[in-house]
């Protein structure tokens, strides 16, 4: 514990440090996205729907994220607009593809933890996997939502005669790296989280196919894909947001 404590400290003053003014509020931001996880863990315990609860949470968090991020009202406010659409048409995917990939619940490599409990909690597991599947995707829509924003907000400040269609192609170029640093992220993030895993399974000598079906790898993969297409979605749908607002702003000037 006393470990812990010790980088949380050098976490926070290095955060300060750095990013001064923002920094603190990045930690703010932190310290209630905590809490409101924290939250959702009771509210589900407590008997409400994991949906809901992870939906509803969902929004407050990426509110939390994105105007306690250091970027200007307009960019803020089109950010969270387009993380919203894109949590409601991730909603609607990741139910029924959750439902028929059957991952819920605990795997096989859990079960000498986990054998001593009542796994009779009273919750739906499918709908907890679907909570939980939300909840995981909302850092990448966010994180992408700001970066497009952002980039797109200083080329219309510096070129505010700027066409549609160049605004569109400059956001898409924009969107291209977000894309490249994104996955890259996921995919080493999961990677690296798992290796211990897969190492004790190659010395197992488990072949490819168990590699495939071991719910722990599915249920990785699955989470790596869906953030990934969510940050797509959020870039795509960020982008038409800001070509409509400077539009709309050249219209009005004429």
């Amino acid at each position: 514990m006393t470990t812990l404590k010790t980088l949380l400290l050098i976490l926070a003053i290095l955060v300060i440090l750095v990013g001064g003014k923002n920094g603190f509020k990045a930690i703010i931001s932190f310290g209630l996205n905590f809490c409101l996880l924290f939250l959702s863990v009771i509210l589900i315990a407590g008997g409400f729907s994991p949906i809901m609860v992870s939906v509803l949470s969902g929004c407050c968090i990426l509110a939390i994220t994105i105007y306690l991020s250091d970027c200007q009202e307009t960019v803020a406010n089109t950010a969270f607009f387009a993380t919203v659409i894109v949590l409601a048409l991730m909603v609607i995917m990741i139910i029924p593809f959750d439902h028929l990939v059957q991952i819920e619940g605990f795997s096989s490599e859990d079960s000498e933890e986990v054998e001593a409990f009542n796994l009779a909690i009273g919750i739906n597991f499918e709908s907890l996997l679907i909570a939980t599947t939300i909840l995981s995707t909302l850092g990448a829509i966010a994180e992408a939502a700001i970066a497009i924003t952002s980039g797109m907000q200083e080329i219309i400040e510096q070129t505010p005669a700027i066409s549609s269609q160049n605004l569109r192609k400059s956001g898409r170029t924009i969107g291209f790296q977000i894309m490249g640093m994104t996955f890259n992220t996921l995919f080493f993030g999961m990677f690296g989280g798992n290796l211990a895993l897969f190492i004790l399974l190659d010395k197992l000598r488990s072949t490819f196919g168990y590699y495939l079906n071991s719910k722990i790898f599915v249920g990785e993969t699955f989470m790596v894909l869906y953030s990934a297409i969510a940050v797509i979605g959020v870039i795509g749908v960020a982008i038409e947001l800001m070509v409509r607002k400077v539009e709309n702003q050249q219209v009005k000037q004429d």
